[in-house]
């Protein structure tokens, strides 16, 4: 089995209507203290989440600051970490991690690479 490299991670932060007021907190938290960059806002389920959500994707070098930081500071909310490698269905199904509640995700639109 060849060692697949990770080319960085991202972050999807879920939320629904009563909850987006803190997702925009994690968001403009996240934001201030890392380098990260910040994706849109989805209110409508996207690709594989079936959930409203955000992305923040980061270098390998600030996974160690910024997961640390949504454990203690992602206001309930659910949120997944999967690292990037080119492989989707692998980083989002066998490769990741959840912080609070795990989410159902569309696994048929997850290619595998």
């Amino acid at each position: 089995m060849s060692e697949r490299e990770i080319k960085g991670y991202h972050a999807h932060i879920y939320y629904d209507l009563d909850t987006k007021d803190a997702a925009a907190r994690v968001r403009e938290g996240l934001g201030a203290g890392f380098r990260v960059q910040l994706g849109s806002w989805h209110d409508e389920p996207v690709g594989p989440h079936l959930k409203a959500m955000y992305q923040a994707v980061f270098s390998p070098e600030e996974f160690g600051k910024i997961v640390p930081w949504l454990m203690i500071h992602r206001e309930g909310l659910s949120v997944l970490v999967h690292p990037s490698t080119g492989d989707s269905h692998g980083d989002h199904l066998e490769r990741s991690l959840w912080l609070g509640e795990k989410l159902k995700l569309n696994e048929s639109v997850l290619r595998r690479g």
